[in-house]
Formats: structure tokens, C-alpha cells, sequence
């Protein structure tokens, strides 16, 4: 059973990016279609320039695409990637969901398969309240949600049942928090491919 996969995700200066790559990597070798597309830039400029690692990041990632309406139509599942800012999801991917109002009220983002990952600079930085903040919208949109719960023993090590998240001040994602992001994502294709094949019957 094919499943299509759109991961979005907002990275002010690569952490999210690459955990967002990860979960790509584990959801194409799960065999599925995927998206990989990033939430659009609303920060000021000079913001942005303040920070040459975040000037750089958006430099960096230029040709990943924006990700559209169409692209949450097209998935059977997403998966939202985004830093905590004061244990909520980022401006910039509330944005995004904002404006999703009107799929919204013609009941095309119901039914399917939801899950999040995140970042934040330190161990108690507002993880999971942020993956709760995102699951609020999900219940919303009258989505099933899919957390790696502790279905791996790479979740011992890294994350949380929540979604899989990394402590950003203690550098890039190291490959055990890559791991989690790709089991998390296999997680939820696997679980998206029984739902297909099961609505099919």
C-alpha cells in the first residue's frame, strides 16, 4: 500500500533541517512517496542578519521548496518538524498552519495520520509541551496521531514518547537522534500503510 509523506518543518539555523532530513530518509526507505518541504521565512531581515548562522542556514536551504495547501492534500500523513520558542511551536510553522482554515472546513485534513518532532536549546527547553501544542491542532483537524511512544530502543536514548527532540545547545544532531527521527517516521508509515489498507478493504 503507498503512502505519501509530506514532512514540514521550520529551522531557523539547521537543527530541525536535519532532524526533517532524517525523518525523510526513514520514511523513503519505509517505502514511501515524501515531500520534504520548508515553512516560509517570516522574520525581519534584520533579525535574520543579526545571526550570520541563521543567514547562513536560508542561504543553505534556498532550493528546499515552500510547503503549499497542495502539499497537505497530497499527504496521507505529515509530519511537522519545529524549535520550541517558549515551549510552543514557532511563528513561522503557525503561520503555516494558520492559514489552513480553509482545508479545514471542507474536512480535507481529517483522517490523516499526524506526527511531530523538535528541538530546543536545552534538555528542559519546552520539548513536549511544544509536540502537545501541535497535537492540540491535530484534534482539530480530526487527525490520528502517531508518537514514537517507546516502540524502538532508540528512544531510551534519545527524545521522548512525545516526538522525537534534540538538545540543540549541545551541538548538531548526533546519529542517535537521527535514528529516532527515522524511526519515527517509519512508525508512521507503516501505521498509515495498515490504515490504507484496512479503509480499502
Amino acid at each position: 500500500m503507498s503512502v505519501n509523506v509530506a514532512i514540514i518543518y521550520y529551522s531557523s539555523t539547521g537543527t530541525v533541517h536535519a532532524l526533517a532530513r532524517a525523518a525523510a530518509e526513514g520514511a523513503e526507505k519505509a517505502g514511501a512517496e515524501v515531500r520534504l518541504r520548508k515553512v516560509a521565512e517570516t522574520a525581519p531581515p534584520e533579525a535574520v542578519g543579526a545571526r550570520p548562522e541563521w543567514a547562513q542556514h536560508l542561504r543553505d536551504t534556498a532550493d528546499v521548496p515552500e510547503a503549499g495547501h497542495e502539499d497537505l492534500e497530497w499527504a496521507d500523513a505529515v509530519l511537522f518538524g519545529t524549535p520550541t520558542r517558549f515551549g510552543n511551536p514557532a511563528s513561522q510553522l503557525r503561520a503555516f498552519i494558520d492559514t489552513t482554515g480553509p482545508l479545514w472546513f471542507q474536512g480535507k485534513l481529517a483522517d490523516k495520520v499526524y506526527s511531530a518532532f523538535t528541538a530546543s536549546n536545552t534538555a528542559h527547553g519546552g520539548q513536549e509541551s511544544t509536540l502537545l501544542a501541535l497535537a492540540n491542532t491535530f484534534y482539530h483537524w480530526g487527525g490520528i496521531i502517531v508518537p514514537p511512544e517507546y516502540t524502538d530502543p532508540v528512544q531510551f536514548q534519545s527524545g521522548n514518547p512525545y516526538g522525537t527532540s534534540h538538545i540543540a545547545g549541545e551541538g548538531a544532531p548526533g546519529e542517535v537522534v537521527l535514528q529516532a527521527a527515522r524511526h519515527q517516521a517509519r512508525r508512521v508509515v507503516d501505521t498509515t500503510a495498515q490504515l490504507k489498507a484496512g479503509r480499502a478493504a
